[in-house]
């Protein structure tokens, strides 16, 4: 080759293939950013401080922050949608204590922010922008195919130094990244269906073969979980998918470039579940017919579920709604009220803090006018969008995504945490997008980007706060140096975290005549925090030397009920003085 032809090589600009061109693509690579940032907020380790889902919460927050740095737009939801979170946070302003609850209250309501913010995200999809689909179900698929194979290394205790990242159950049991079997649960089915719509858009055939490799790992990590909330999920999302695989076969109105697995083939999942629950347990044995860890089939006897403590539970809370139906007990005054109660019947024995179903948990705290209010308006929607005449693939994998969450939340309490806020938000503005056709309801890039600045200000200032906050709950040398002398006092004024400072003071001191009375005052606020042994014996104590005998009394007695064991050991270091009952 001649010396003038490299020269022109040199010279001539590189042509790259479409398939080079696309893959290296500004929008391609921002649509992987927000894909990394949703599987993490799923997947992030960080845990500190005295409240383990704060930072997975700022976390996810964060994550959002990203999304809308890089979202090509900030669209409108729909009115009816803006109006449903907009009276939601109206009515928990009005129905709620600023009080001692601030933080709280703030922490609720910021969630509520998070939501609308990432259903104006969602909406986006509605204007042709693609890349929010790909990005929401790669994500979700990505934290769910990586939690899968941890969970699975977990339940035979085999995650090794990942273990020191990540807190991890016993052998026999797995949870992933998110330190509860039903959450965990979740997630996988939510990436079981990202992964449904990922397959169908697919036209490789080997990257469908891929995916239902993934599969077959998603469902047995699902049937590792032990979860029965898990299990309810599964079945309901692959008969819904066979359904939908059905009549897409014959000849429904689904785009033709759209193409799920066969009805036949999503059915055989179900046993395959199954097969996974009792072959992982005999697995675990070392195939010796010794079965050392449990198999969902124990959880689903009838004698089980009838005794579940969920059923007790739910008693127990539908006893406090009847106590106060229409104001209900106050926003994060369930555990306070839980203790304060002599139930007639069985208790549940633990400290109880949600109501494990999210229409109940708002009729007690809130009262049934609101829960009303707020779960009425939000099946009005779902009524007026008609998600059984859906045809749209991309809005069917949104109404599944909401399915799988909603399901969760009539069982426990997954949109108490960041990255489940995320996610339902998403699903939500894909829903109930504003209409096209009105060019004011079309978001904005500086919007976005005002909206990602003023929200990273708030992370940051409850980031700085918690960080501050948390320095009590470590060891003198662990602390931040200007946080190692004289911690508490310094730790005063916090808003957002005031409860667990004044947590820590009650735990820290101890009563004496001196202080008896701030002490009182002091541990009678936190018994609407955390009413725990501690806690209870500070109040008890301090109410003795101010000579309230009475109320000493009638503590002892909700303390001898709600912590028997506690209580026992309680009297033994104090035989001669304790409250006679």
């Amino acid at each position: 080759m001649t010396i003038r032809r490299i020269e022109r090589l040199h010279n001539e600009p590189v042509q790259l293939s479409p398939t080079r061109s696309a893959f290296l693509s500004p929008g391609r690579a921002l649509c992987g950013i927000r894909a990394a940032l949703l599987a993490f907020a799923f997947l992030s380790p960080l845990v500190a401080g005295p409240s383990v889902t704060v930072w997975q919460q700022l976390v996810s927050w964060i994550c959002l922050a990203g999304w809308l740095l890089c979202a090509p737009a900030l669209a409108r939801p729909a009115s009816e949608l803006t109006r449903w979170l907009g009276a939601s946070a109206a009515v928990l302003v009005l129905a709620g204590t600023w009080g001692a609850a601030g933080g709280a209250l703030a922490s609720a309501l910021a969630a509520l922010v998070a939501i609308a913010l990432a259903a104006g995200l969602g909406a986006s999809s509605a204007d042709g922008d693609v890349s929010t689909p790909k990005a929401i179900a790669w994500g979700l698929f990505s934290a769910g195919l990586l939690n899968a194979v941890l969970g699975l290394l977990q339940y035979y205790h085999l995650a090794g130094d990942l273990a020191s990242w990540f807190a991890s159950p016993p052998e026999g049991r797995a949870w992933g990244t998110l330190r509860q079997r039903n959450q965990f649960a979740t997630l996988l089915g939510l990436a079981l269906v990202a992964l449904l719509w990922l397959y169908g858009i697919q036209s490789a055939r080997r990257a469908r073969w891929g995916l239902v490799a993934a599969a077959v790992v998603l469902i047995a990590a699902a049937a590792a979980s032990l979860s029965r909330t898990g299990l309810l999920q599964f079945l309901l999302v692959m008969a819904i998918a066979g359904f939908a695989a059905w009549r897409e076969r014959h000849g429904r109105v689904i785009p033709a470039s759209f193409r799920l697995p066969p009805p036949l083939v999503l059915l055989a999942g179900i046993p395959l579940y199954f097969a996974f629950d009792a072959l992982l347990p005999y697995l675990a044995a070392g195939g010796d017919g010794q079965v050392a860890t449990a198999a969902l089939r124990s959880r689903l006897q009838p004698t089980v579920v009838a005794t579940d403590s969920r059923v007790v539970l739910w008693q127990n809370v539908l006893t406090l709604i009847a106590q106060r139906p229409l104001t209900g007990w106050g926003w994060g005054e369930l555990s306070f009220a839980h203790f304060a109660t002599l139930y007639t019947g069985p208790r549940f024995p633990v400290i109880l803090d949600n109501a494990h179903n999210l229409p109940l948990h708002l009729a007690v705290e809130l009262g049934i006018p609101v829960a009303l209010l707020i779960c009425g308006g939000f099946l009005w929607m779902v009524g007026a969008a008609k998600p059984w005449r859906e045809r749209d693939p991309l809005r069917l994998m949104a109404w599944g995504l909401l399915g799988v969450i909603l399901l969760h939340s009539l069982l426990e309490y997954p949109l108490w945490y960041g990255p489940f806020q995320l996610v339902f938000g998403l699903c939500l503005g894909v829903l109930w997008p504003a209409s096209t056709q009105r060019p004011a309801a079309n978001g904005s890039r500086k919007l976005a980007t005002f909206a990602a600045a003023a929200w990273i200000a708030v992370i940051g200032y409850a980031a700085w706060d918690y960080t501050r906050i948390s320095q009590i709950y470590l060891p003198r040398e662990a602390r931040l140096p200007a946080y190692r002398d004289d911690t508490l006092a310094k730790l005063q004024g916090s808003w957002l975290f005031s409860r667990q400072v004044d947590f820590a003071e009650v735990t820290l001191t101890a009563v004496t005549p001196a202080n008896a009375a701030h002490m009182h005052e002091l541990a009678g606020r936190v018994l609407h925090f955390s009413p725990e042994p501690r806690v209870i014996m500070k109040l008890i104590e301090s109410a003795e030397l101010l000579g309230r005998d009475a109320e000493a009394h009638a503590l002892a007695t909700r303390f001898r009920v709600a912590f028997p064991a506690a209580f026992a050991r309680w009297l033994d270091n104090r035989p001669d003085d304790a409250p006679e009952l």
